[in-house]
């Protein structure tokens, strides 16, 4: 994955509620396919919902740090790519 598809890294991840909070180095939209990559993680999805300071949003400009549920363990760390 090149930098340029790089949308973020995740920062924080609610395991008990299954969300991920990524500060955005890119923009980001509800429906795009996103990637998410670490060291024992690899899995792509689409982002159905985000929220930015508990307000859902359906695109979220780069430097926010958006909240989002996620199919899998994301670990902090982790980085997300277009898909």
């Amino acid at each position: 994955m090149s930098n340029r598809d790089l949308i973020g890294e995740v920062s924080h991840y609610y395991g008990n509620i299954g969300v991920a909070v990524i500060d955005l180095k890119n923009s980001l939209k509800t429906g795009e396919r996103i990637k998410f990559l670490g060291k024992t993680t690899e899995f792509e999805q689409e982002v159905g919902s985000m929220e930015i300071e508990r307000k859902k949003v359906n695109e979220a400009p780069a430097g926010s740090s958006v909240g989002m549920r996620v199919e899998q363990k994301a670990k902090k760390g982790c980085k997300v790519y277009r898909a």
